[in-house]
């Protein structure tokens, strides 16, 4: 499957914008995908997955109440709405999905950008206080 992440850009603190995850080659409805974001000078960090059937979703405690991810089967994609927009979720930020089928993953592991096997481009978001 092939992940292309869009919908970054410039936007101002408080600001709401959604970031979209659209795939190609197969189906991401039968994986676990989360997003993780990389600022400048640091390491990819989680921010949100969503188990395989979707009953199960984990946030990092930074974007916790604001962030909400989701997946729509019918387009093949996966969203990150990003609301109340803060400095600090300056970032490139990128999709990622496991392979399809997997067993039950816990929330620890769906928290580790190890457990996904294939990843978008990333797309940049600048926030401006």
């Amino acid at each position: 499957v092939q992940l292309q992440a869009s919908g970054g850009g410039l936007v101002q603190a408080g600001d709401s914008l959604r970031l979209s995850c659209t795939a190609a080659g197969d189906t991401v409805s039968n994986r676990n995908v989360a997003w993780f974001r990389q600022a400048p000078g640091k390491g990819r960090t989680f921010v949100a997955a969503m188990s395989r059937g979707g009953q199960n979703i984990y946030y990092a405690d930074s974007v916790e109440g604001r962030f909400t991810i989701s997946r729509d089967s019918a387009k093949n994609t996966v969203y990150l709405q990003a609301n109340g927009a803060q400095s600090e979720d300056t970032a490139v930020y990128y999709c990622a999905a496991d392979r399809p089928g997997r067993t039950y993953a816990p929330p620890t592991r769906l928290k580790l950008a190890t457990t996904y096997n294939y990843w978008g481009q990333g797309t940049q978001v600048t926030v401006s206080s």
